[in-house]
């Protein structure tokens, strides 16, 4: 079958729509996810698929199906003119904005902002990549924020809607740290997070769950830095157990160094299971690919198998994995629309498997 592909249309259409309206939020909006463009900088590229949306900068997309129809759980991006540096400072963003659509290539709602940095209160700057999940007839959203002391944990808010808007507890989850969040329900309905990023994401300042802003990034020699994860309670507020990390070893049952850093953990954690495996993904990071290990077991270990898709354009790549109607899909962002790597835009394209169950590679262009 042939991946996913999304038509494009006028390069002026796009920039008009940018021009008025990237950073609006507020109030709900509803667009075609067909109609959608390139700007001038980045038209004569072919790209797999189009940004679902122009109106506002969008990316990090976790993407859930909750009553028969997609809902997409994004950061949103805007520019506030902090520079770019290694830890991320650019990324400075302020709320979040839920989409939904019925169908792939189907009319996409903004749901407007469904919780706002100023609504939490322990939160200070960066909210970064989100996630969500539903049990005990709510949705849960789950995300990273650095709290006053500049450190980085996560927190949980709650509604009766998956479009929000959340209402936040008043204090992040107890032994929560670093970033991107992300909850995987397994078949006997136990939840587990996983989470975690180096660099900007402060993994490398926790060992043993103690933090220690004196930690630097690993050397090239060195064992690499692990993913996260634990059990959630059942009233998916509050770990159920101490934070664990998460074994990724090579073909050969070895683990990676730092130096491996085409294969490593990064950042951009999601698990999904397909026909009884586990599957672990996560960015690279500093190398831009999307990875995946397989296991028997939500605790691993897992073993890397491939690359999911190869690198986007822009620095970062941060994707989702969900099937709806017998058919799996990949959401991921890239920087279509701005050039710029704080400027992103998510897109969508569906995802293959082969018959000993590995992941068909997905280059980004065409």
């Amino acid at each position: 079958m042939r991946p996913l592909q999304l038509p494009v249309l006028t390069i002026h259409a796009a920039l008009a729509c940018m021009i008025c309206s990237c950073g609006q939020s507020g109030s709900t909006k509803t667009t075609d996810s067909t109609q959608v463009t390139a700007t001038a900088d980045s038209s004569a590229k072919k790209y797999l698929s189009q940004p679902l949306v122009s109106h506002i900068y969008t990316a990090d997309p976790s993407a859930h199906v909750f009553n028969g129809r997609f809902y997409i759980y994004p950061s949103h991006d805007t520019a506030t003119g902090i520079p770019e540096d290694d830890l991320g400072s650019h990324f400075d963003m302020k709320d979040y904005h839920i989409l939904s659509m019925d169908s792939i290539g189907g009319k996409v709602t903004d749901h407007g902002v469904a919780l706002s940095i100023k609504d939490i209160p322990w939160a200070h700057r960066q909210l970064w990549a989100p996630d969500a999940a539903f049990a005990n007839g709510t949705y849960y959203l789950y995300f990273p924020v650095k709290d006053s002391l500049d450190i980085f944990h996560i927190g949980v808010a709650t509604s009766s809607k998956p479009e929000g808007p959340f209402k936040a507890e008043k204090a992040p989850i107890p032994g929560s740290y670093s970033i991107d969040p992300s909850v995987f329900t397994d078949d006997d309905g136990k939840s587990y997070m996983y989470f975690g990023g180096i660099w900007g994401g402060q993994l490398q300042r926790w060992n043993n769950n103690r933090y220690d802003s004196t930690k630097g990034n690993r050397k090239p020699e060195e064992l690499a830095i692990l993913p996260r994860m634990a059990k959630l309670e059942t009233n998916m507020k509050y770990f159920d157990g101490p934070v664990k990390e998460i074994q990724i070893l090579d073909e050969k049952g070895q683990p990676f160094h730092e130096k491996d850093n085409e294969k490593r953990f990064f950042e951009a954690s999601w698990m999904h299971k397909y026909k009884g495996k586990y599957y672990f993904s996560y960015s690279t990071g500093d190398t831009h690919n999307l990875c995946y290990a397989t296991g028997d077991s939500p605790y691993g270990p897992f073993t890397y198998r491939g690359v999911i898709l190869t690198p986007v354009e822009g620095w970062t790549s941060h994707h989702s994995i969900v099937e709806k109607d017998g058919k799996w899909y990949l959401f991921y962002h890239d920087v279509q629309l701005s050039g710029k790597t704080y400027l992103r835009n998510v897109k969508i394209t569906e995802l293959h498997y082969n018959e000993d169950g590995s992941i068909q590679t997905i280059h980004p262009s065409i």
